[in-house]
């Protein structure tokens, strides 16, 4: 199913952060939101799911508007993971089991708990289970958050800087992770990134944000120097390591504003 974004505007009181934003994507696929700081990437993941009401456009997950959808219904379909959390004083076990929250009534039952154990030995979290989120590592939080997601049964992940807050390691972690969930549970999944070499090691399309448009989308051939200079204002070199393309930044042709005359260092 694929989830659809058209002619999408929005603006903060009279101040205009998306113009005419078109994307899409589909089931088992990662597509990579990207751009520089203010392009207006997380205010476009807001308005995927609602959380932001856009001045104009449409929102479709099929046949259904998500902008026109109750937040029960927005919640059944799309889960949203943000990029900071504030862990509570609870188990993994039960912070998962908040996930079930659009599916449930007065409290959980024997199938919402069924439902976290199964998704909880699919993720191998077994070993987090009764530990406290508050006391978890960021990636072992970051696990904990994508389960809880998950346990809503989605058909659309949406994450806002998944690793901003993790190490190089962690990082690859879980990247990894997100993208085994998505390809064993047939969803889809949006998500901001700033680490180019990261976006292209993982995502199989790439939405870029320049000025709140949509500068260039596609798959990786769309990756190019030139578009990376013309979006971030800084030269690139792209190069092949093995089957993969890294992105090399020419950091010796960014000379600072007024450094003309400045000796290097030494």
């Amino acid at each position: 199913m694929i989830l659809s974004v058209q002619n999408l505007s929005f603006r903060y009181n009279s101040h205009p952060i998306l113009e005419d934003v078109r994307c899409d994507a589909r089931p088992d696929e990662i597509v990579a939101i990207l751009g520089p700081n203010g392009a207006g990437k997380t205010t476009l993941l807001r308005c995927m799911n609602a959380m932001l009401q856009p001045r104009t456009g449409t929102v479709m997950l099929g046949e259904q508007d998500i902008l026109a959808s109750t937040r029960k219904e927005i919640a059944r379909s799309i889960a949203h993971v943000p990029q900071h959390i504030e862990p509570p004083r609870v188990t993994a076990f039960d912070a998962i089991l908040l996930g079930r929250r659009p599916w449930i009534g007065m409290s959980a039952g024997r199938d919402d708990i069924l439902k976290v154990q199964a998704i909880i030995e699919q993720l191998n979290l077994s070993d987090l289970a009764l530990r406290h989120v508050d006391a978890m590592s960021g990636g072992e939080l970051q696990k904990i958050v994508i389960a809880r997601a998950l346990v809503q049964e989605p058909r659309v992940l949406l994450l806002d800087e998944p690793t901003s807050s993790l190490d190089l390691k962690n990082q690859h972690v879980i990247m990894r992770f997100i993208r085994t969930v998505v390809r064993t549970h047939h969803l889809t999944a949006l998500m901001t990134m700033h680490d180019l070499n990261l976006a292209l090691h993982y995502a199989d399309r790439f939405v870029l944000l320049k000025g709140g448009t949509v500068f260039a989308a596609g798959a990786e051939e769309v990756i190019t120097p030139e578009l990376i200079e013309d979006v971030y204002g800084i030269p690139v070199t792209i190069q092949r390591w093995g089957n993969r393309s890294v992105v090399v930044p020419d950091t010796d042709s960014d000379e600072p504003a007024g450094s003309a005359g400045v000796p290097r260092g030494r």
